[in-house]
């Protein structure tokens, strides 16, 4: 690939899919018309779209980035003929069921196409995937009117959705939200301000669909006195017409580090004569009705951070090949040695072997997820069912927040690569690095993940979930250990685990004994140790997959592994064989240069040293 476009990683991805989690098993009425081929058909589908029709406007989108005038945004160039193709090929709403009228795809090959899209442009994908995440709430909570008249028209992409959560003096703190709702006979008139609203204002739809939280006069102070409103653009009258303009108004856009195509708006609700919403569900739920809405983004902004990661691994591997420069080791000494491309130095070597483990484990995690969302959805009221329930309440703030930070050290490894190119503009690495940074601070800080983490899933339904997500570790760690050719790294997957349990009971005794700013001030590193047993756990089971396959190739074309030479030949004229090899080195590098940092994480979490609260500033 050039070192300059965007290629999606649709060999990995068809394998997380089909080899890691068997996604053309999915034995249900709501599949039949699916298999293995169609599956594959649509991914390059996608693929398509996104790297002939996306991915070329990333970089001049970022350059040229929104216009705000007179209360209109106006997008990059390019972004709405972009967007009609993406919406009439029916993208926005992939995992949406066919009954509404969807393309009725599992979830995980949803999150798959996803990242195909993320990968070519994260600000282009913002429009259409608050939308998706807007019409499966209101698919799930909305009231008839929103089902009969505002839910096709997200579904079909004619419009987009945002989410409105965050005010100037309410961020992190959605509790402190005051902007306001009053009945008004069969609606409400909201008055406020709302900010950080991705895509609240744009010009690739005439209809923009705000859920957006509200307090009604006499509700309570904190979360439990929100509740969700729908807050359209334009009024749609009862009978599903679009009358003129509500009272909700963009007054501004940000000037962001990144995702500059994106438009993030700050919006006036209400100023003139109030705005009009209807209430989602009842007064008070709102948290409630959001929440369903934030833990999919919080899964999807997982799925963001290493769209984007694999974006620059693949730059900066394309890179390496490409670039020639200086002598290999041992021909240093020769002034006239040949020059050899830079990913023939160890060093480049030890950080693309770095990002690809990283970038690998991510995205199983994250189509593992979908796999357990979809089952979860398909059979919600049986012991698996539940079993698949506790399992994602513990893993999606990890899936937000390891991937995420993991994945902006992706993109930073990628401008180590490309050296002094890799932070100018010519290239792309540079980019991906900002848009990146976000996906840690949007849908709940990292910080916040961590303590949800620690002080609301691990000790959810007394520990259950906690350790129904051990069990589960558990089967994929002991059957690394048990096979012949990784005991040593399924001892150190075990060791990390250990680890693991250790300070999950360290950080309980803590709570109990009433340390709660102990245990929070340890939540980043539990939830960064957790993240990488996780990810060891994942990258463990493909390794053992991909032994099997490789195993088979080498026999059907009468090859010795054992015999280096030949397993070389081997590997340079086998693109299979040598992805498969590529698993099997994946885990032998994490288990033995990353997972070593757990036994740090357990000597922080664990020892006694209190300065994290008692610093002064």
């Amino acid at each position: 690939m050039s070192t300059t476009e965007y290629k999606a990683a649709v060999r990995d991805i068809e394998f997380v899919l089909f080899e890691q989690l068997g996604i053309q098993d999915l034995a249900h009425a709501n599949f039949a018309d699916y298999d293995e081929d169609t599956y594959r058909m649509v991914l390059e589908q996608a693929k398509k779209l996104a790297e002939e029709t996306i991915a070329p406007l990333n970089g001049p989108g970022d350059r040229q980035g929104c216009r705000f005038d007179g209360g209109e945004v106006r997008t990059p160039d390019g972004y709405k003929a972009a967007y009609d193709t993406f919406s009439e090929s029916m993208w926005s709403s992939m995992a949406v069921s066919p009954e509404i009228g969807g393309m009725g795809l599992p979830i995980p090959m949803a999150l798959a196409c996803t990242e195909v899209f993320i990968g070519a442009s994260a600000a282009f994908y913002m429009y259409p995937g608050l939308s998706i995440a807007a019409g499966n709430l209101l698919a799930e909570r909305g009231s008839d009117f929103m089902k009969a008249h505002i839910l096709p028209k997200l579904i079909s992409g004619e419009w987009t959705g945002t989410m409105c959560l965050t005010e100037p003096q309410a961020g992190s703190a959605v509790g402190d939200a005051s902007t306001i709702a009053e009945r008004n006979g069969d609606h409400y008139l909201l008055k406020g301000s709302k900010i950080f609203v991705s895509g609240g204002e744009h010009d690739l739809t005439d209809n923009i669909i705000h859920l957006m939280l509200a307090r009604t006069p006499d509700a309570p102070t904190g979360i439990k006195g929100l509740s969700l409103f729908m807050v359209p653009k334009l009024v749609v009258h009862p009978d599903g017409s679009v009358g003129g303009e509500n009272d909700v108004k963009c007054v501004g856009i940000e000037h962001k580090m990144g995702i500059n195509g994106s438009s993030t708006c700050t919006l006036a609700v209400g100023d003139e004569r109030g705005a009009m919403g209807w209430i989602i569900g009842s007064e008070g739920q709102g948290i409630k009705h959001m929440f369903l809405m934030m833990n999919e983004a919080r899964i999807g902004v997982g799925v963001q951070g290493y769209s984007v990661a694999s974006a620059a691994f693949q730059n900066a591997l394309a890179y390496a090949h490409d670039r020639v420069q200086g002598t290999r080791l041992a021909d240093m000494a020769d002034a006239d040695a040949g020059r050899v491309p830079i990913i023939a130095h160890a060093d480049v070597h030890r950080m693309l072997l770095r990002m690809r483990t990283i970038v690998h484990g991510s995205r199983a995690l994250g189509l593992t997820l979908g796999d357990f969302a979809q089952r979860l959805h398909l059979d919600p009221k049986s012991s698996e069912g539940e079993m698949y329930k506790d399992i994602l309440e513990v893993l999606t703030p990890i899936c937000k927040a390891w991937c995420t930070d993991m994945g902006f050290e992706v993109t930073r490894e990628a401008i180590q690569v490309y050296g002094g190119y890799g932070y100018i503009g010519e290239y792309p690495v540079e980019q991906l690095m900002r848009d990146s940074k976000v996906f840690s601070i949007y849908e709940g800080t990292n910080g916040i993940q961590a303590m949800d983490l620690v002080g609301r899933k691990m000790a959810r339904k007394g520990g259950m979930s906690f350790m129904q997500t051990l069990n589960w570790l558990n089967g994929k760690i002991n059957a690394v250990t048990e096979s012949a050719s990784f005991a040593a790294e399924g001892a150190l997957l075990g060791k990390a685990r250990d680890r693991l349990g250790a300070c999950a009971m360290h950080l309980s005794t803590l709570g109990m004994k009433g340390d709660q700013e102990g245990a929070v001030s340890h939540a980043y590193d539990m939830l960064m140790l957790f993240g990488d047993v996780v990810i060891g756990a994942l990258l463990g089971d493909q390794a053992l997959l991909a032994e099997q396959k490789l195993t088979g190739l080498a026999e059907a074309n009468d090859v010795d592994l054992g015999d280096a030479e030949a397993r070389a030949g081997f590997y340079e004229q086998n693109a299979d064989a040598l992805y498969y090899a590529g698993k099997l080195d994946n885990l032998r590098f994490y288990a033995h240069q990353h997972l070593p940092r757990t036994a740090g994480f357990k000597h922080m979490i664990c020892d006694t040293d209190r300065t994290v609260m008692d610093a002064a500033f």
